[in-house]
């Protein structure tokens, strides 16, 4: 009997080191293309407005910084005091900026390597949740290849960190319940979601605690994880405080009042829209996943009991209703609810593994993968014929359309491959895409701001503020021309500035020029319809 236990521990810890070796080479090939995807041609196209320019900028104050200053504790935005959120992701840049430049290299690249990190992260947080490996696969693969978490994860912002952290508050929870010393990532990854976007930790953690009550409770009263939540607070606590002694109730009312709390009750520069904005923003941007995703959910809601299905359920639905009561919507919002997604689609693929025919596949998946053949199809000719021609779009619906005609084909015949052939073909489908110059595409819809920022750079430093009349200021104008412009749309505002200052810059449009009442102008350049003039003091 001695002997068989000897044998059945022995063969026990050999498979726990082979399960632990396949983990590790999972985890190493789903980073390296994680990396590959997020951070290719990431430097090849200008920062957009809004959360990009304000990010860099903010980041290139702290750099600039003398050595041993508390820039980084106190920064500021056009050197006024910034307190849109705390500055964790901005030291970053600002340090990498000390390594490489200030480019939008640079600057993409902290929240890219975070974003890409998460991938590995939510294969370790499947293979705590899946009995089997393959489930924690798909999830991972699934996410990786979702075109909002890669838009969104290679921009300079500060949703793809805030996810990552909380990945890693998720995954030592998970872990907690079989090993109490991961207590302390919980409260470590809730403090770095707090340093990173504030008030958002708290929505994070309120996810995490329902999951614990509701999977396990025991957890929650135990003294090693409010030690380590208390741990966790105590940089936050300590930030807040710095603030509130530093700024007094400025900080409380435009800090945490204003650009935190606010943003429930009002939008917050009229972004404002209807509360079923993030269900269409799902509907439309997760293709082809989207088409498995009422099966997942519903896979996931007959499994309620156990252990995935509870992380997913609670996930992905405090998220989304949280996100939806709230009056200030933007894209960007949605992005920490897309892994719980991505596990709920893993779970389903996992099941179809195990299917002994998979003939039995619902009809829908493969009329709904014909139907994006088709679409793709389209665009790619359309873009064909199109003046002038634009070959990178139509390799890239070239690619997605045969990607999904020959997984159609696939899954029709009933052939298990169709999956890899689906992840494998939107990979190469989106690499594609990042290696364009259209997936920022926000970019076109407003002029180029790099010749308007060279042009502004003509004048003497010293001239820190440009007024413009336009309503539509834009923090990456002010990045690339190193001054703040100023956007008022008065035309009152613009002449007082200009009576009243003698050596004053207006950046306008020509047509503008004739609006204003202003005599004795100098136009010192033109660039993209735009003149940059000042006083001519020979006429004065």
């Amino acid at each position: 009997m001695q002997f068989v236990s000897f044998i059945w521990v022995r063969l026990e810890r050999r498979y726990q080191s082979v399960a632990k070796r396949l983990d590790w080479m999972w985890a190493i090939a789903l980073l390296v293309a994680a990396v590959i995807i997020f951070t290719i041609n990431l430097g090849g196209l200008p920062l957009r407005d809004w959360d990009e320019g304000t990010v860099a900028q903010v980041a290139r104050e702290i750099s600039r910084a003398p050595a041993g200053s508390l820039h980084w504790l106190f920064p500021t935005l056009g050197d006024e005091p910034y307190h849109n959120k705390p500055p964790l992701m901005h030291i970053l840049i600002a340090w990498v900026y000390s390594l490489g430049g200030v480019n939008e290299w640079t600057t993409r690249l902290p929240g890219a390597i975070l974003t890409a990190m998460s991938v590995p992260l939510l294969y370790y947080i499947g293979r705590e949740i899946f009995h089997r490996r393959i489930a924690a696969v798909y999830s991972a693969l699934v996410y990786l290849t979702m075109l909002p978490v890669l838009r969104h994860g290679r921009l300079a912002m500060l949703d793809g960190a805030s996810v990552f952290f909380f990945m890693v508050m998720m995954l030592c929870a998970l872990r907690s319940r079989r090993n109490l010393r991961y207590c302390l990532g919980v409260g470590i990854g809730f403090g770095l979601i707090c340093l990173t976007k504030g008030m958002l930790g708290v929505l994070f953690a309120a996810i995490a605690f329902i999951f614990l009550y509701w999977d396990t409770p025991r957890l929650l009263l135990n003294k090693y994880m409010w030690v380590a939540m208390t741990i966790g607070c105590l940089p936050v606590g300590l930030w807040y405080f710095a603030q509130w002694q530093h700024y007094g109730n400025i900080f409380t009312n435009v800090g945490i009042v204003d650009q935190s709390f606010s943003r429930i009750w009002q939008p917050v520069e009229g972004h404002k829209q209807a509360p079923w904005y993030y269900l269409i923003e799902i509907l439309k941007y997760t293709h082809p996943w989207l088409l498995f995703l009422p099966a997942s959910l519903r896979l996931t809601w007959d499994n309620r009991n156990l252990s995935w299905a509870k992380l997913v359920l609670v996930w992905s639905c405090v998220y989304l209703v949280a996100i939806s009561v709230m009056s200030t919507k933007l894209p960007w919002y949605v992005f920490p609810i897309y892994p719980s997604l991505a596990l709920a689609i893993g779970a389903q693929f996992g099941e179809i593994e195990n299917l002994p025919l998979l003939s039995s596949l619902p009809r829908l998946w493969v009329i709904g993968l014909g139907f994006l053949a088709v679409i793709a199809t389209g665009g790619s000719i359309f873009y064909s014929f199109a003046k002038p021609t634009q070959p990178d779009l139509q390799l890239i619906f070239a690619a997605v359309a045969g990607t999904m005609a020959l997984t159609g084909i696939l899954a029709e015949r009933g052939d298990g491959q169709f999956l890899k052939v689906l992840l494998w073909g939107t990979y190469i489908s989106l690499l594609l895409f990042v290696k364009s110059n259209y997936w920022v595409w926000e970019l076109n819809e407003n002029y180029p701001v790099k010749p308007v920022a060279a042009m502004i750079q003509k004048v003497k430093p010293s001239i820190r503020k440009i007024y413009t009349l336009d309503d539509n200021h834009r923090p990456s104008l002010d990045f690339y021309s190193d001054r703040t412009i100023v956007a008022t749309p008065n035309p009152k505002e613009i002449e007082h500035y200009w009576q009243n200052n003698s050596k004053p810059y207006l950046l306008l449009k020509e047509p503008d020029l004739e609006k204003l009442k202003i005599s004795t102008t100098k136009i010192i350049d033109r660039a993209e319809n735009f003149i940059l003039i000042t006083k001519d003091t020979r006429k004065l």
